[in-house]
């Protein structure tokens, strides 16, 4: 665990949720991987060269805290149990076939997931596995994303049991392995570690495509999280945060028409350190200020809680000013005390390895917008800091 103080730089913490576009030519890397096209080796040469432009470039916005951009991972929610989208390289006890849709998108298309086939369930790829590689190319501190036992949840079939490996079974290897998969982040030397909980907003959304979301799972994905955190002592929780978002793929989202007040209440009830909260794309921010501000926890287990408020958006290509930024987090003083406040992204810019960024037009010039949004949020954020007298 590496020291690391979120105030120094810029008064306000300010830190990214995770991922980068991926650029053109690693995304054809992937396409070519799946193909047997090309080797291992050839994709990971291609994964090398673009964390070490995203670290390079990341650098340079000025942003006291960086991430790799997710750059070796098939996505946010399935690094840990396959190689690429396409299903290369499953993990052990997973079917390519048959899984859980884990969204539906606004624009139509969909994600799924593997589908679990028996036991015992364990991870084929931890985050550190990649953030060793990343973190030797980087000059500041990095953070890592993991995902949240809530998501990988979702690999047990719904309405029936595994012969030989119950629910309870696997839930209690899950969270061992979520465990696992944060105490080697730090170990390899993360400074943060958030888990990645965009499932939390979309399970109190109701879509018949999509079984899983009319379950009322929000309150179990809470516990599953919980039995997470209560392994941790109070000072490790500091750095240990929970991001939510109504996700964001393909410059669309999944739950965006969820009331946050579905969310809200009950996610504070997680014993993290912080939270990163998409607000910058919500149409009416105040309330969800109000929110947050009524409902942050002083004492959460022994952490004092702290709300890192969506200031950009990746979605769309439209680049936030660092007045905008200022004037948005002085906003959410009036709401949050300013003590607990802090900036972030609303989701990661592109959190699975294939995506063409249609209101972009690229992916690689998502990428170049996403250098200046970045650089923003931290000028931003250091304007706000003055305003509110924060040194």
């Amino acid at each position: 665990m590496t020291d690391y103080d979120p105030r120094t730089a810029t008064g306000i913490p300010t830190e990214p949720v995770g991922s980068l576009p991926r650029p053109s030519r690693l995304q054809q890397a992937y396409a070519q991987y799946d193909a047997g096209e090309i080797t291992r080796e050839q994709l990971e040469s291609e994964q090398d060269t673009a964390v070490r432009d995203s670290i390079e470039h990341l650098e340079k916005t000025g942003a006291p805290i960086i991430s790799d951009g997710e750059q070796r991972w098939s996505s946010f929610a399935t690094y840990a149990i396959t190689d690429t989208l396409a299903g290369t390289g499953l993990a052990d006890h997973l079917a390519g076939t048959g899984g859980q849709y884990f969204a539906i998108f606004a624009d139509g298309h969909n994600r799924q997931l593997p589908r679990l086939t028996g036991g015992p369930f364990r991870y084929k790829t931890y985050a550190a596995d990649t953030l060793k590689k990343s973190i030797a190319m980087a000059h500041k501190p990095m953070k890592q994303a993991v995902i949240a036992p809530s998501m990988l949840a979702l690999l047990y079939p719904l309405d029936e049991e595994i012969p030989g490996y119950t629910r309870e079974q696997f839930e209690a290897d899950l969270v061992s392995e979520c465990e696992k998969d944060i105490r080697q982040a730090f170990a390899a030397g993360a400074a943060r570690v958030s888990v990645d909980f965009t499932e939390g907003r979309l399970a109190t959304r109701n879509d018949s495509r999509n079984p899983w979301t009319g379950r009322n799972m929000l309150p179990h994905f809470i516990e599953l999280n919980n039995r997470v955190m209560d392994r941790f002592t109070a000072e490790e929780r500091t750095r240990i945060g929970v991001h939510t978002c109504p996700g964001g793929d393909r410059d669309s989202v999944h739950s965006a028409d969820v009331p946050y007040s579905d969310l809200l209440p009950s996610m504070f009830g997680i014993n993290a350190g912080y939270f990163l909260i998409q607000l910058a794309s919500e149409r009416d921010k105040d309330p969800v200020y109000r929110m947050i501000g009524e409902n942050l926890r002083d004492d959460a287990n022994g952490v004092t809680q702290m709300a890192y408020v969506g200031v950009i958006n990746p979605l769309n290509p439209r680049v936030e000013s660092p007045e905008e930024v200022r004037d948005t987090l002085v906003r959410a003083a009036n709401f949050i005390s300013k003590e607990q406040l802090a900036s972030t992204d609303d989701c990661g810019f592109s959190p699975f390895s294939i995506d063409e960024k249609p209101s972009h037009g690229s992916p690689d010039f998502a990428r170049e917008t996403a250098w200046q949004k970045i650089t923003n949020r931290v000028e931003g954020t250091k304007l706000a800091a003055e305003k509110l007298g924060i040194s």
